[in-house]
């Protein structure tokens, strides 16, 4: 009898075990499986949590379940792209539910539970700030110098259907983010102290200017713009707006009292920003120096 004991046991001992485990699912899907023991605090023991422990799982838990909201925005074909909300995890809720199986070893399963994240821009905001142009500009590139060309392209596609809120500021830095080999950006000629030299991401200086110039004709307020040390041959003497990751900005503020939405895109070797307000939007356009003097191939 003795024999036929412990192999029962044996067998037994993993169920046992398995009865202290909290399975957490995520779309129909188990994406973890704890045990009571790992959260018990280290020092106090049985019924303490660990909380630094917790946070932990807290914190792995919401990197998976979080979807990014999406924005409405308009494509190629100038059509409006239906927005897509996002999701985070319900983080009180989850607590709850955890603490219940940590102290009661009740439910053995959570489903995570979610908030919907709503995007910042729907389809009617976009339908209504679509409608009247308010400020425009228009630069020159070769688009036979490809990796300048690609630079251009890929800020150009980034500032793309941005939209202003009233009274924000519009970081260029910040929306286009840091230019690295990783996002495409090649390495084309920049101006560095005066100088001509290779850096990655040259030629993105061409769309912060062309922007500046379409929001300085829309009226807006600019905060923060700086100039080449150097002539630069897209835009007139003291139009440009040079931008560097690691120092200069190109920053300006909607002030007035409906959003602006960015309109940017390359056709050949021609760069358009313009920008776009509802139809009862109160504005004072600016004058700003036409490229009718520059020359139109940018052949740097």
């Amino acid at each position: 009898m003795k024999y036929l004991l412990i192999p029962f046991l044996l067998l037994s001992t993993p169920q046992i075990a398995q009865k202290d485990n909290l399975q957490i699912q995520h779309r129909d899907k188990i994406i973890k499986e704890i045990n009571h023991k790992e959260f018990l605090n280290p020092l106090l023991g049985e019924p303490y949590l660990n909380q630094e422990k917790y946070d932990e799982l807290l914190e792995e838990i919401d990197q998976q379940a979080f979807i990014e909201p999406k924005n409405a925005y308009i494509n190629e074909n100038g059509m409006i792209m239906k927005e897509k909300a996002g999701f985070k995890l319900y983080r009180k809720q989850f607590t709850e539910k955890f603490l219940q199986y940590f102290y009661e070893k009740e439910p053995r399963k959570i489903t995570i539970p979610l908030l919907s994240l709503h995007p910042k821009v729907d389809s009617e905001l976009l339908a209504s700030i679509r409608t009247q142009r308010i400020g425009q500009y228009i630069t020159y590139f070769n688009k036979n110098n490809k990796e300048r060309a690609n630079n251009i392209t890929l800020a150009t596609e980034a500032i793309n259907n941005h939209v202003v809120f009233p009274g924000e500021t519009f970081s260029f830095n910040e929306v286009v983010g840091k230019r690295t080999i990783e996002k495409g950006y090649l390495s084309a000629p920049v101006i560095i102290k005066g100088e001509l030299s290779e850096g990655i991401g040259g030629g993105i200086c061409q769309v912060s200017s062309t922007l500046f110039n379409a929001a300085d004709n829309a009226g807006v307020e600019i905060v923060q713009r700086y100039s080449h040390s150097r002539k630069v041959p897209y835009v007139p003497p003291g139009r440009d707006a040079t931008v560097s990751w690691y120092g200069p900005d190109f920053t300006f503020k909607n002030k007035y009292n409906q959003p602006l939405l960015i309109r940017a895109k390359i056709y050949g070797g021609q760069m358009i920003v313009q920008l776009f307000s509802s139809d009862v939007i109160e504005f004072e356009q600016r004058k700003v120096p036409s490229m009718k003097n520059v020359k139109k191939l940018n052949r740097s």
